[in-house]
């Protein structure tokens, strides 16, 4: 069975393989995302006080890359790269405004119809495709039924976990933060306009000033309506956006935190134990380790690193039973296994009890900084026993893009033809087939806004990064924008740079010695090529509807799912069974 694996990877790589004859042969496919994990917060990747023992075997079995790359600082644009192997601007899933994520379920943006991803793909190439965890890439369109971005719609064939993401406000006790700058501009508005009419009412009363009794009841109505119309979105938030689903159906609304980690895991196990016989495609979505850090007891106070290490820790142990069902089932060495993380790690994050963000080791900024490292240099580690070399580390610019043409490649299918994929396969790569990546630029933006670039001068062995824009730190001196939440992407908040900062990254990863003409001979020659690669990329974007816009991410009640008679929407899933818990 070994020779086979191998004849049919080599095949692959080739494009010698016949579809019919090697269906046997294709792999079974688990990709594991983290949700705001730190590429600091591994052992492999140099971290000595968490402990991430299955993680770090995956690793020892396997490839891990240290320059892979997120096509994006932030979860919804990064993820629509992921899927589809494109920069998240050709799909419209980029800032163009203030928001850069969706907002709600019941917004009308996500990711279009008309984008392929590669579960689609898999699915036209028979294979069985399930996503269990974290979607947020959109629910509806024009009505609560029609599901026209629900991941069934995007080609995987089975759907348990979260069609949003987890945040703060799902969670009773923690202070509440999504859009707070426009909850606090509508409450100002709300209490204003109450003022006014409050004024207008003592008026007539003292008869100061003459307004009929019917019109201040009038404004008073237009008021209470205004307030109403906020307030049913962002008052009833967690009953919302904090639910999850099966398929197209609402099964617990709000989500009962507490148990939502085990039963992922046992949707996962699940789905395994159904397609063993597979091939399958299995999306293990994480929700860890985004806020508010949702850790079982057995784990709480465990880490030397707080909640956020508790969470990490139990990430872990979670990765280590999906591990162990696969290999229970005899399915190691038929497996093609793959974990990374959406994006770098939250540095903003915290509260009085500490950070509650990840680490991202000696890169320069965090999740929402388009350019700095930090943000979207991200873990990546790859098994397949028998194909892929064991405790192989490749030091090469890669993307989260590049996950969509492997996976295709691997599955037998082939890649649209009718638009620009961004992404190349990495088997080559990581087979040892080749010693470069296929990336010689790539493209860093934050939101709408091309923030920076990097050039890989394969013949010298440079690795360059021009900065066109950076956000600005505060406090002054700080590694991140503390108080304000996330860095922005223009405004005030950023710095344009004429000429551009430019850094070596082959000797300089922590981006801390910006070059010069004097110490760079280089510099002009370098600055003017990245220029040029810049223009050429600009030139392949096409218009698209931005998927972000205000009217896409206001809360529309006739798209909001709902289990029940909508506004009551409420249920809870039955009881049952769950995965036993750690061994500690």
């Amino acid at each position: 069975m070994d020779f086979y694996r191998v004849l049919f990877a080599v095949c692959l790589l080739l494009g010698t393989c016949e579809s019919k004859a090697d269906k046997a042969f294709r792999p079974n496919i688990l990709l594991i995302m983290a949700d705001d994990l730190g590429i600091g917060d591994l052992g492999c990747y140099g971290n000595h006080t968490l402990r991430t023992p299955n993680i770090d075997r995956l690793a020892t079995e396997g490839v891990r890359l240290t320059q892979h790359l997120a096509a994006a600082p932030l979860c919804t644009p990064s993820r629509a790269a992921f899927l589809t192997g494109r920069y998240p601007i050709r799909s419209g899933m980029e800032a163009s405004n203030g928001y850069r994520v969706l907002l709600w379920n019941g917004g009308s943006g996500g990711l279009p119809l008309n984008e392929t991803t590669f579960a689609r793909v898999l699915q036209q190439q028979g294979y069985t495709t399930g996503l269990i965890g974290k979607w947020h890439q959109g629910v509806n369109c024009v009505w609560r039924g029609d599901h026209c971005h629900h991941p069934l719609r995007h080609g995987f064939d089975y759907f348990y976990g979260m069609p949003f993401t987890l945040v703060n406000d799902c969670h009773p006790d923690r202070p509440k933060r999504m859009d707070r700058a426009t909850q606090a501009k509508l409450q100002l508005y709300t209490q204003a306009m109450a003022l006014g009419v409050l004024t207008l009412a003592a008026g007539r009363a003292l008869g100061s000033i003459s307004v009929r009794w019917k019109a201040i009841l009038g404004l008073a109505s237009l008021v209470s309506l205004f307030f109403l119309s906020w307030y049913a979105s962002f008052g009833f938030l967690r009953r919302w956006n904090c639910i999850l689903m099966r398929n197209y159906d609402v099964t617990e609304q709000p989500m009962a935190l507490e148990s939502t980690a085990k039963k992922m895991l046992k949707e996962a196990t699940a789905f395994i134990e159904r397609n063993k016989q597979g091939p399958f495609l299995l999306f293990l979505s994480l929700l860890h380790v985004h806020t508010p850090l949702v850790t079982t007891k057995e784990f709480l106070g465990k880490s030397h690193h707080g909640l956020y290490g508790d969470n990490v820790e139990e990430m872990d142990w979670m990765v280590g039973k999906i591990l162990n069902s696969i290999e229970e089932k005899g399915l190691k060495n038929s497996t093609f296994t793959y974990f990374t993380s959406d994006h770098g790690g939250h540095l903003e994050e915290g509260d009085a009890h500490g950070q509650q963000g990840g680490w991202n080791g000696i890169y320069k900024g965090g999740k929402g900084m388009g350019g700095w490292e930090g943000g979207i240099r991200v873990p990546a580690i790859f098994r397949w026993p028998g194909v892929l070399p064991a405790g192989r580390v490749i030091d090469e610019p890669t993307s989260l893009m590049d996950i969509f043409p492997t996976v295709v490649q691997l599955g037998g299918g082939q890649v649209p033809q009718d638009r620009v994929i961004d992404g190349h396969s990495l088997l080559p790569l990581l087979q040892g087939l080749v010693q470069h990546s296929a990336h010689e630029f790539l493209f860093h933006y934050c939101g709408k806004h091309l923030h920076a670039a990097r050039w890989h001068q394969k013949d010298s062995g440079r690795l360059w990064k021009v900065h066109y824009v950076t956000p600005v730190f505060h406090p002054e001196g700080a590694g991140a924008c503390y108080g304000q939440g996330i860095c922005p992407c223009s405004g005030a908040g950023v710095t344009h740079h004429s000429p551009p900062l430019l850094y070596d990254l082959s000797r300089d990863p922590s981006e801390a010695h910006p070059l010069s003409p004097i110490s760079e001979p280089l510099h002009g020659t370098v600055i003017a090529r990245v220029g040029e690669a810049v223009e050429a990329h600009r030139g392949t974007l096409s218009p698209v509807p931005w998927q972000f816009s205000v009217g896409n991410n206001l809360w529309k009640p006739w798209l909001q799912p709902c289990c029940g008679n909508f506004p009551f929407c409420s249920c809870q899933e039955d009881g049952g069974s769950t995965p036993e818990g750690p061994d500690l």
